[in-house]
């Protein structure tokens, strides 16, 4: 039996969601907190972001502002190289002179209201529309953001997440929205952008896993997700005794979006992994032109090996 799921909605600040046990012996276990209200740090691009996210058992998957990059927020949304602005937050990449603090490249992104927030006892749906607004205060996209909570089952200690994004470009000079990347850029193997997952402290050197088998970070990193539709990252806690994987997969329309999408995955010297739009090549997004992308976070308990992720996202195909 699946886990009974509820939300709770503080209005100005962030959604939560709650996983009860089937046999309600238990208090509701926090699995996500969707935090919606502003960051104060406008260098760190203040924008929404999912943390603290947990297993069914109650470990930690997400990081928040990690010393060594303070803008990398749990899960969220992002675009490191958007016509010379940063929705990435913290330094920006400028070939040849490298890392450089601009702050006026460092845009954000503004939570305008939740359109819809509909929960039943076996999914929480969030929508959300929101605007990307540069540095200088204009409004250049339109995104229309889903969050989809589902298949809490404690047999199998795994609830999945899923995010969507609709995206278009709004510029009232109907100029193009050009995305890419530090490697774009200029900087070698390094093409963060898109939908980040930040893991926490404990999480670095841990184990990268591919349809393939097991892989350093070193060798999936910029592998073409045509190759690799997910991976998995798996590492052990400190304090608690245990395990916990999450597994990255793309939805098969992302295929045939505007761009191919590559993986940016680090396990040393920090844990994160990159669902990367713009890895090796911009990409430009005319004006009026939405363009839609897809992904799935499965949250585990546990070590996941190849069979047993593949037999698990066969069983819990992808809803129209």
């Amino acid at each position: 039996m699946t886990a009974q799921l509820t939300a709770t909605h503080i209005h100005g600040e962030r959604v939560t969601v709650q996983a009860t046990a089937p046999d309600r012996t238990g208090q509701p276990a926090e699995i996500l907190s969707y935090v919606y209200r502003p960051d104060p740090e406008p260098y760190e691009s203040r924008k929404p972001y999912a943390h603290p996210v947990r297993t069914l058992s109650g470990h930690t998957v997400t990081g928040y502002r990690p010393n060594d990059h303070r803008w990398h927020k749990g899960i969220q949304m992002t675009a490191s190289h958007l016509s010379e602005q940063n929705f990435w937050g913290g330094n920006s990449y400028i070939h040849p002179g490298g890392y450089q603090r601009i702050p006026e490249r460092v845009g954000w992104m503004r939570h305008n209201a939740f359109t819809a927030l509909d929960t039943r006892p076996d999914r929480v749906h969030l929508a959300e529309s929101l605007t990307w607004i540069n540095h200088g205060g204009q409004e250049w996209a339109q995104e229309q953001r889903t969050l989809v909570v589902h298949s809490a089952d404690p047999a199998q200690g795994a609830w999945i997440l899923e995010w969507g994004i609709a995206l278009t470009n709004v510029r009232a000079d109907a100029q193009p929205l050009h995305f890419g990347s530090p490697t774009t850029a200029g900087r070698h193997m390094a093409g963060y952008t898109g939908l980040q997952w930040r893991g926490p402290r404990d999480f670095t050197g841990g184990w990268v896993l591919t349809p393939k088998g097991a892989a350093t970070d070193q060798d999936t990193m910029g592998t073409p997700a045509a190759d690799a539709p997910w991976i998995a990252f798996t590492a052990e806690h400190d304090e608690t005794d245990g395990h916990s994987t999450l597994v990255f997969a793309h939805h098969p329309d992302n295929e045939g979006s505007i761009h191919p999408s590559h993986w940016f995955v680090r396990s040393t010297p920090w844990p994160t992994v990159a669902f990367s739009w713009a890895f090796f090549d911009e990409f430009a997004l005319a004006p009026g032109d939405t363009f839609t992308y897809r992904y799935r976070i499965v949250v585990a308990d546990g070590t996941w090996d190849v069979p047993h992720t593949e037999t698990y996202l066969a069983a819990h195909p992808w809803e129209l």
